[in-house]
């Protein structure tokens, strides 16, 4: 049964990074875009405003950069950052609990961004597509250059 659920486990984390990537990417759009519902006071944060406009771009950018898995380790590490500032600056100053301070999506998103940056992409992601496609290539080069003598 372990030997099963090893073979399996880049496969889930794959199936992992691409929700948490696609629920951190919505959040991105709804700010930006007042799609999903909009924004959490209904609406679109103004262009340009700190913190929230420039959270809002990490989330839909670097949402969909970890749901592609392109860049998956970088991407998910600016996005992990993003949520502990979010979480230590704006919802830990109203409570010490995530469920008296509204924070429990920045904190679940700051550990799973940050579990992403550790793993790598898994399964089904692009880097893995692009790294594969390149060491195909280097090992053909590599068949085909002459050896000096």
């Amino acid at each position: 049964m372990t030997g099963r659920l090893n073979n399996a486990q880049p496969y889930a984390l794959g199936l992992f990074r691409i929700v948490i990537g696609l629920l951190f990417a919505c959040h991105g759009a709804a700010s930006l875009f007042g799609v999903l519902g909009g924004a959490m006071g209904g609406g679109t944060v103004d262009a340009g405003t700190w913190p929230g406009w420039y959270a809002a771009v990490i989330q839909l950018v670097g949402g969909g950069l970890v749901a592609l898995g392109l860049g998956t380790r970088a991407a998910a590490f600016i996005s992990s950052g993003s949520m502990a500032y979010a979480y230590f600056k704006v919802h830990q100053p109203e409570a010490l609990w995530p469920l008296q301070n509204g924070g429990e999506a920045s904190a679940i998103f700051c550990w799973a961004m940050l579990l992403l940056v550790f793993t790598g992409s898994g399964a089904l992601g692009l880097d893995r597509l692009f790294a594969s496609r390149g060491e195909r290539e280097d090992k053909a080069t590599s068949e085909r250059t002459p050896v000096a003598a």
